[in-house]
């Protein structure tokens, strides 16, 4: 018969006591610092590569170019709920596109590294809002855009941080202990001020840290940044010289679709559009801005795939405010390349693909 004293142990053990670590719920794989970690990847990996694409970005900081940070933070202001911030940054937006850059940059190394991880994620929080009140302000639904999700996604990170997983920070504390002959983890009485001094040592270490990175990275991305800029004041939207033509990746004669009929010539009349459904199934837009004039397009938004509506005047897109012109040229918004033309041609009162 067991002894009092062993029932009690085996009562205070829980009935979990006997399940393999990673079964129970104190197991480390089942920590904030441990679940959270995809996350923390994917933020880190997502705004690194952004903020980083940004500054190899030759038409980035372009004034001149409408894929520019400038052209897009003018196309913001008209809708966005702070429109008249987004204008005063259009006036210095070769410092704020820099800052941005710089920003996302920041925020996904400090994720990864786990350097000042939850002022990393309410750096997140900041860059995301921003982007959502201006670049996706007038996405219908609101869920199309990613940038509000992208500003609840940062909030685990931002209340729980990194627990001490693959974290530069937890290493400089580790660090620090070594060096004023402390136990390498604290005890459950630690000493408050004891704790205190580490933990300002570590803040200071990391802060140099964070200190010295800026001041190499930052000069280098600017000057690669800046020089990157083409060098012509007219330069096309496209990236294109004025005289030459966008690449069509559209259907060549001969090619699957040819001689499909669109529409009667008299159904489209003079400055109307007609909506079709292209050979590969993608919907596009047949426009007839002249007598003798038909140009049709694949609506399909160059930025991230969304469909664009035909307005009047050109092309929207309704996820992140990309605008196009009649020609299919990008006259505002993220995306990077014109809409693809698709070659049409009038026969015997039919309008067919070419």
């Amino acid at each position: 018969m067991p002894s009092s004293s062993s029932s009690t142990t085996s009562r205070r053990a829980g009935p979990l006591s006997g399940l393999p670590a990673r079964l129970r719920m104190d197991s480390p794989l089942q920590s904030p610092a441990w679940v959270l970690l995809p996350l923390r990847a994917f933020l880190g990996v997502t705004f690194l590569y952004a903020g980083l694409s940004k500054i190899f970005d030759p038409h980035y900081l372009d004034d001149a170019s409408p894929l520019g940070v400038h052209a897009q933070m003018l196309h913001a202001a008209a809708t966005s709920p702070v429109g008249a911030v987004v204008s005063l940054s259009a006036r210095y937006s070769t410092v704020m596109g820099l800052a941005i850059a710089f920003g996302e940059v920041a925020v996904g190394l400090g994720t990864l590294l786990g350097l000042f991880t939850r002022v990393a994620a309410l750096g997140g929080v900041v860059l995301a809002l921003s982007f959502f009140l201006t670049v996706s302000w007038t996405t219908r639904p609101y869920y199309y855009g990613a940038d509000i999700g992208f500003a609840f996604a940062w909030s685990p990170l931002l209340i729980a941080g990194d627990g001490g997983v693959f974290s530069v920070m937890a290493w400089l504390r580790a660090a620090v202990r070594h060096t004023l002959d402390l136990p390498a983890r604290p005890t459950p009485h630690k000493n408050v001020t004891e704790q205190g001094d580490v933990e300002r040592r570590a803040l200071v270490r990391g802060g140099m840290i964070a200190a010295a990175v800026v001041a190499v990275a930052v000069p280098i991305g600017s000057v690669l940044a800046l020089a990157r800029r083409p060098s012509g004041a007219a330069v096309s939207h496209a990236g294109l010289s004025p005289t030459s033509t966008a690449p069509d990746a559209s259907p060549s004669p001969g090619t699957a679709g040819a001689g499909m009929v669109i529409a009667a010539v008299a159904g489209v009349p003079v400055g109307s559009s007609k909506s079709f459904t292209a050979p590969n199934g993608a919907r596009a837009y047949l426009l007839h801005p002249a007598t003798d004039a038909f140009m049709a397009f694949n609506a399909t938004c160059t930025h991230q795939g969304c469909p664009v509506s035909y307005v009047g005047s050109g092309f929207h897109c309704p996820c992140h405010g990309s605008t196009f012109d009649q020609n299919g040229q990008v006259t505002g918004g993220p995306a990077p390349a014109p809409l693809i033309k698709i070659p049409v041609k009038v026969v015997n009162g039919q309008v067919t693909i070419a």
